[in-house]
């Protein structure tokens, strides 16, 4: 009797953890379609509807980083969702990291927000491998903002992937070279109850996006149409 109390006990306490864990990317989830939200309605500062609309994938890294005059990226989470070319519709939310490199400049920033736009499916393909190194395997580069810049200037059409920040409220095109981007599997074992490779999620369809994915899902498909 007194064995199964303790199993019932671990068993319970196994739960709560697992509940709190996955509590953290339903937060996840919604702070970066609240990023994605308040940059968007920053109208001549938001990233161009014609990026937006052509976007093939979009991630969001949302509190990135804390520090002070030139920063050092040291860890940060974020979310990514590709578009299904059929439907037109986005994948559920693939849970990823970011760790080292550098974020530019940004003085007195205590807190930075991250939007990567993926333009093209090889950007698409090398951002979901298990290790993605920013400036080595693939094209990214700062992206303009406004509503009257253009989608086809010649930094667009040589990066694969365009990258912004917001920091204390200031938005613009940041370049990010030397960054780490990989998989966050824990996270979406917590989320989706399996260990599910990017790839999988986004791509394959895998996953099955419990209700909490519909606010970010909603962002994507308004700003993203």
């Amino acid at each position: 009797m007194k064995q199964a109390l303790v199993i019932v006990a671990l068993s319970l306490a196994s739960l709560a953890t697992s509940t709190a864990q996955s509590s953290d990317e339903v937060r996840r989830i919604a702070d970066a379609a609240t990023v994605l939200d308040e940059i968007m309605a920053a109208g001549d500062k938001a990233i161009p509807s014609a990026i937006m609309e052509k976007a093939e994938g979009i991630a969001v890294f949302p509190s990135l980083i804390k520090g002070g005059f030139v920063i050092g990226a040291q860890r940060g989470h974020g979310v990514l969702s590709v578009r299904d070319k059929k439907t037109g519709g986005w994948s559920a939310p693939a849970f990823l990291t970011i760790t080292g490199g550098s974020i530019g400049m940004q003085f007195g920033a205590q807190a930075i927000d991250l939007v990567l736009v993926v333009n093209n499916q090889r950007g698409l393909e090398q951002l979901v491998k298990n290790q993605f190194k920013v400036g080595a395997d693939a094209g990214v580069a700062a992206g303009p903002v406004g509503r009257e810049a253009s989608a086809s200037t010649d930094i667009q059409m040589r990066a694969q992937i365009l990258s912004y920040s917001r920091a204390r409220g200031l938005f613009a095109g940041i370049t990010i070279n030397g960054s780490t981007i990989r998989q966050d599997r824990d996270a979406n074992e917590r989320f989706y109850g399996t260990a599910y490779r990017t790839g999988q999620i986004v791509f394959d369809g895998r996953a099955t996006a419990p209700a909490s994915v519909a606010v970010w899902r909603d962002a994507l498909a308004k700003y993203a149409k």
